[in-house]
């Protein structure tokens, strides 16, 4: 029996666990990248852990989400990171160099090769045939202190595509008829493979962006195989001698398979507030609209500037429209700079954005009282764009382009003919804005730079031998971690200040949540189904730690969210029967006997008692070795200090 891509690139980097689906497996990581949301708090996890060099083939920092600089928290941040950076090993892209999982993939991504990183949307690196994984920022650091990464082996979906995109029709829309079909949960304890004959005919962004946005499908990752397409991206980057053909065996068995003929495919858009609610442009009609962002780790690609560039030309936008447009890297916006096609966008119109994440994360942009944006980008949570009650669209540039000019959510193929838009045979190489790390002789002597903002790792301690608390909040299905943990430009800032960033968490659910929480000194939260999905911001398990949070109860976990509520030290529960959710009320004063022998004697069916009613309720502690020794341990930083000891 052949095997998968997926199965080839993991069992050539297996160091720990048995290679059977559903087991936990630990991998050797050869890359890693941090964005400075999350960068900061992993650089200071990496230091307490006291490895002086990182021991991975790349590691990367980027500066690309806290770019906007109104106050000296970001400044401080970023020069922080720079120091660590040099210090311990790590390269330096510095802000304005571009969006990571952009720049990464023009310059530092190898086929074959496995990448963690502090950003959800890693599995952009999958479109050049990696196995790339978006992770907690203390995962982050683990690896680059030499340690493996572990996941659940995962079921493998094979998505055979045929056919070939009709044209104005984007990859965007091929991600969005995945996202149509399995939904935000679908993929969870996945990884999405492309295969068939419909992958020679997509880019290397094209497949980008549908690995990048394979995150909201809850999925490990996403991969696509490396073949001469792949080859002929790397060598137009001075990069073919990293260049490995790789994929599945032609008698391979995958779990799951979905078939998608690219033909069939027409523009689409998932309307708010979730990526899987998606609908046609037909089925939206012409519905007016405010605000268009075009950009962000999906869709910031030189193609997909050439394509609004092309579309813009010698056009106004409509009045009534704000239209800000970030090219991906400083590649990209250089190129467009040198043939002209920015200048064919700040004719038309289009407020040029530097080259960083920025409206995707509520850093800048946010749209009108009740407006309608649509963006390139690849969430429309309630509130994520800064506007509490925006109206968010997720589309391609193209549809997003078209509608720009007309100011009404317009299909693309009324353009009329559409033009071949190939990749340069050679990309505009600078990598001045990449910083190397210090020579090994002179890495001992680089100082570490601190600013005032920049607060230590919140204090942890071993799992109590019982819980008892009460219920600090109660939450439904699909909790993000923007519920839990905000972005945008006034709390962003605050990502390195545990104390400080907490008195936001989960505010946009209750307000009065952490001052609660904090007066109970320890409680529990209680959440629904797919609790936890979205971003891998670790803050979103920091800061309730910090609150007194214990455990968190829910019907269902993100992978990812779930993994850093390991790390923190506090207990994942789930109802065993999830109509016992009923039977918990925000305020219910809980008991977990014994918690700590029952976990230590490997029993993974605990008994919740709820004093508050009577109700016992069973649920579920499914902790492997590693992971129970973890929570026993008070946290993956505690763990990973005791284990280097020895």
């Amino acid at each position: 029996m052949g095997l998968t891509l997926t199965e080839k690139i993991l069992k050539n980097h297996i160091v720990d666990g048995e290679f059977v689906k559903g087991n936990e497996i630990g991998i050797r990581i050869d890359q890693t990248l941090t964005q400075d949301a999350t960068g900061t708090m992993a650089y200071l996890e990496f230091e307490a852990m006291g490895v002086p060099r990182v021991r991975t083939e790349r590691s990367v920092a980027y500066i690309d989400h806290n770019t906007l600089q109104s106050g000296f928290e970001n400044a401080d941040d970023h020069r922080f990171i720079g120091s660590v950076a040099k210090k311990h090993g790590i390269y330096f892209s510095r802000p304005g160099n571009g969006i990571c999982h952009q720049v990464h993939l023009e310059r530092f991504g190898v086929p074959g090769k496995t990448l963690i990183g502090s950003d959800s949307h890693t599995p952009t690196g999958g479109g050049i045939g990696m196995i790339a994984i978006g992770a907690g920022g203390l995962d982050v650091a683990v690896a680059m202190g030499g340690g493996a990464y572990y996941i659940t082996y995962p079921k493998i979906v094979k998505v055979n595509l045929t056919g070939k995109l009709c044209p104005w029709v984007a990859a965007k829309d091929v991600i969005l008829e995945v996202l149509k079909r399995l939904s935000v949960k679908g993929g969870v304890g996945k990884v999405i493979e492309y295969c068939g004959e419909g992958v020679k005919t997509l880019s290397v962004p094209e497949r980008a962006t549908i690995t990048n946005m394979g995150a909201e499908l809850g999925a490990t990752t996403s991969i696509f195989p490396s073949d001469e397409i792949t080859l002929e991206f790397l060598k137009a980057q001075d990069r073919a001698d990293v260049w490995t053909e790789l994929k599945a065996d032609d008698d391979a068995v995958y779990d799951e398979e979905l078939n998608i003929d690219l033909s069939e495919l027409v523009p689409m858009a998932a309307c708010p507030h979730s990526p899987d609610n998606i609908k046609t442009c037909d089925e939206i009609g012409p519905m007016k609209i405010d605000q268009v962002c075009i950009g962000s780790c999906t869709n910031s690609s030189f193609v997909d500037m050439m394509k609004v560039a092309h579309i813009l030309k010698g056009k106004t936008i409509h009045p009534d429209v704000s239209l800000a447009i970030a090219p991906g890297s400083k590649q990209v916006l250089n190129m467009l700079a040198q043939n002209g096609a920015l200048s064919d966008m700040i004719d038309a119109g289009a407020r040029i954005l530097e080259s960083a994440c920025g409206p995707c994360i509520g850093m800048g942009q946010s749209p009108n009282s009740k407006g309608i944006s649509l963006r390139t980008f690849n969430r429309n949570f309630e509130g994520r764009s800064g506007t509490k009650d925006g109206q968010i669209y997720l589309v391609s540039p193209e549809l997003a382009a078209a509608s720009a000019l007309t100011g009404v959510l317009t299909d693309p193929r009324t353009l009329g003919e559409m033009p071949e838009f190939k990749l340069p045979e050679h990309f505009v190489i600078n990598d001045n804005m990449v910083t190397p790390p210090a020579p090994e002789a002179e890495m001992d002597s680089v100082e570490v730079l601190r600013g005032p903002n920049i607060k230590p790792f919140p204090e942890t301690s071993p799992l109590d031998e019982s819980i008892e608390c009460k219920v600090s909040l109660k939450v439904g299905d699909n909790i993000t971690t923007d519920h839990i943990m905000p972005a945008g430009a006034k709390i962003l800032p605050l990502r390195s200040n545990i104390p400080a960033i907490s008195q936001h968490c989960f505010t946009v659910c209750d307000e009065d949540f952490p001052r609660r929480a904090k007066n109970m000194g320890k409680s529990i939260i209680v959440g629904g189904s797919n609790y936890g999905q979205g971003s891998s911001r670790e803050h979103a398990a920091l800061a309730p730690l910090y609150l007194g949070i214990k455990a968190v109860l829910v019907k269902s976990f993100a992978r990812i969210h779930r993994a850093n509520l390991i790390n923190a030290g506090i207990l994942p529960l789930t109802f065993v029967n999830e109509a016992d959710y009923d039977k918990i009320s925000q305020g219910d004063e809980i008991v977990l006997a014994d918690v700590r022998a029952d976990i230590t004697a490997d029993k993974t069916q605990l008994t919740v008692v709820n004093k508050t009613t009577g109700d016992e309720i069973p649920v579920l502690c499914e902790l492997t070795g590693r992971t129970k020794d973890i929570v026993l341990a008070g946290g993956l930083l505690d763990y990973t200090r005791e284990s280097l000891k020895k």
